[in-house]
């Protein structure tokens, strides 16, 4: 038998090393301004057409190369950062596999013009995958300058797989916002389609911050700063009133390389306790300094995820000092002896009108004789104190009175057994017309013949907004109301470009805006919200347009369920009214079972499972 095991040609191996570090045109804009760092670059310019599709340009001012190491740097395993088994444990550099541009090479049209700060001609390079075309000397600036064209332009595969131009050049943004701010001292530029996007100056990094993410965000930020003999954390964090729906806005960086950590997360997640809204994350731009001996970058093709060898340590010393941060500017509670003694009113109690405090006295009381087996109310005269007591016990119903206790006591009519489990809630047969509702926390709860109705008020609210909307859009646009002041929201340009993208049905749901200095200027909303639940609503419809999994065709679902979502969000004024109201409206939609989100609305529990219970 022949033999079977042969070596792979260069081109096949490089294209294979290309899917592991070349997943996407981030990846390439990622490698690229990488080693303009490392060549001691301080101005970078990326250009961008058709997200990364077309063109990825990236000139620098660094080093430069000579003419031999510029056909070198294609090689396999090629690099300058490398030289000993001891270098692999003191990276100080970006990149040091040597495999980034052999792989960019194997799939694209490669262009490169380069040269040395003390040579007086440069040379151009043209590689078309992995063989290079010809090399000339040319007269050129200091520096570095790639063009990248028709990316996976021999990997059909790959290239078909390339989500839209949006998403592909969210990606490209992405990548750029790690490396900008891991360097705030360095010049950027970046360009998509001959329109800029950001020009960064150097500066230092609160300027970095606010310069990518809007002025703001200037006054959220909590300054951190920690030194130990293991590791020193520096950066910034969010306030917690600042906090977001979405995960962004989170960078964790170690040695100036950007990396993930779950186990890091949540330490600062946990720095935060008792401090966020649920459901929401802070931000953080937080610096990591350690020794590069005592952490492992190459454990992933992206160099994103790194081992540390004393990650607990590190771990309670970065809850410890986010905690005194928040401490010493005073974010988290302290106690204040200084306050005024005086009592604090509940909010909901601002606008009822002062009474002053009464005693009732029925004369005809006698504690020796009971009345209907009931002596906790002996009579109806007592029922204005009584009906407050029961509102402040939780109950919430202004009406409640003693006979009301007499008749939820009164136990001679509750049938042994009942029948009805898991039956469909009808509302017009299955309700009582006494239409008594208690509340209590975010639940309503009303008798029905067979038992307990309990709503959801929430997703209750959530449900018939939705539909409201739903059944108005379908036939006519939504009514919009014109703000004094426009509502700012701060936003990267791959937002600007959807919101703008999905421009019309926006409109047709009620906004209507500019946008100006990276950020929306919102004039218009949807007449069933307000300013506050508007704010909410603009960051549930961004965030979730921003997604990779959203379909086109749904986009009006989505901005739909943002608008529900966010309105839901708002206080419930809690009366007989307004409870009736909200039942009688989600009994009338036809689906009245679950939330848009499909969460469960109501529970209806039966005699039988209130028995259970006991």
């Amino acid at each position: 038998m022949s033999d079977i095991i042969r070596l792979l040609p260069d081109h096949i191996a490089n294209q294979i090393a290309a899917g592991e570090v070349i997943q996407r045109p981030a990846s390439v804009v990622k490698e690229l301004m990488e080693n303009a760092i490392d060549a001691a670059a301080t101005r970078i310019e990326v250009h961008i057409k058709h997200a990364g599709r077309t063109l990825i340009q990236l000139i620098d001012n660094g080093k430069g190369m000579s003419d031999s190491d510029a056909r070198m740097a294609f090689e396999r395993h090629a690099t300058s950062k490398v030289s000993s088994i001891d270098d692999l444990f003191s990276l100080q550099t970006k990149g040091f596999r040597g495999e980034a541009l052999a792989s960019v090479a194997a799939i694209a049209h490669v262009e490169l013009k380069t040269k040395q700060e003390n040579k007086e001609i440069g040379t151009r390079l043209e590689i078309e995958g992995s063989k290079v075309i010809f090399q000339e000397p040319i007269t050129c600036k200091q520096g570095a300058s790639f063009a990248i064209k028709n990316l996976f332009y021999n990997v059909p595969a790959r290239r078909n797989f390339l989500k839209s131009d949006i998403i592909e050049f969210k990606h490209i943004e992405e990548e750029f916002i790690r490396v900008t701010l891991a360097h705030p001292e360095i010049d950027f530029i970046l360009t998509h389609n001959d329109v800029t996007q950001y020009t960064l100056t150097g500066s230092n990094l609160r300027k970095r911050i606010v310069d990518l993410f809007g002025k703001n965000i200037n006054d959220k930020l909590v300054p951190i700063e920690e030194a130990t003999g293991i590791v020193k954390i520096s950066g910034f964090i969010g306030k917690p009133e600042a906090a977001k729906k979405s995960r962004g806005e989170q960078y964790l960086f170690v040695n100036n390389r950007f990396f993930k950590d779950n186990y890091f997360n949540h330490a600062i997640q946990s720095a935060y306790e008792n401090l966020l809204a649920p459901k929401t994350f802070a931000s953080y731009f937080l610096f990591f300094e350690t020794d590069p001996a005592s952490i492992d970058v190459n454990v992933h093709p992206t160099k994103t995820e790194i081992k540390f060898e004393e990650d607990k340590e590190i771990y309670a010393i970065l809850k410890s000092a986010i905690r005194q941060g928040l401490g010493k500017f005073n974010i988290a509670p302290t106690l204040d002896f200084e306050q005024e003694t005086s009592f604090e009113l509940p909010y909901a109690t601002y606008s009822q009108p002062l009474v002053a405090p009464g005693i009732s006295v029925n004369p005809e009381y006698n504690p020796f004789h009971t009345n209907s087996g009931f002596t906790s109310f002996p009579n109806k005269s007592v029922g204005n104190g009584n009906s407050s007591a029961i509102k402040k016990a939780g109950f919430g119903n202004e009406n409640f009175q003693a006979e009301d206790w007499k008749n939820f006591y009164n136990t001679d009519n509750i049938p042994e057994e009942t029948t009805a489990e898991n039956e469909e809630l009808s509302f017009d047969s299955d309700l009582t017309q006494q239409k008594q509702y208690l509340y209590k926390g975010n639940y309503i709860v009303g008798t029905t013949m067979s038992g307990l109705l309990i709503i959801h008020v929430k997703r209750a609210q959530e449900r018939i907004v939705y539909e409201q909307i739903m059944s108005t859009f379908i036939y006519n646009a939504i009514p919009s109301q014109q703000l004094l002041f426009p509502l700012e929201y701060p936003c990267s340009q791959t937002t600007l470009e959807l919101w703008e993208s999905h421009k019309t049905t926006l409109e047709r749901m009620g906004f209507t805006w500019e946008t100006k200095n990276n950020q929306l200027e919102v004039s218009g909303i949807p007449v069933t919200l307000d300013e506050q639940s508007a704010q909410n609503a603009i960051e549930l419809i961004s965030s979730k347009m921003i997604e990779e999994t959203i379909d086109k065709g749904e986009i009006a679902h989505e901005i739909a369920l943002g608008i529900s979502k966010a309105k839901s969000n708002s206080p419930f004024q809690f009366s007989q009214d307004t409870a009736t109201y909200l039942t009688e409206t989600l009994f009338s939609l036809t689906e009245h079972q679950f939330s848009p989100s499909g969460k469960r609305i109501l529970q209806n529990l039966t005699l039988n499972d209130i028995s259970n219970l006991f």
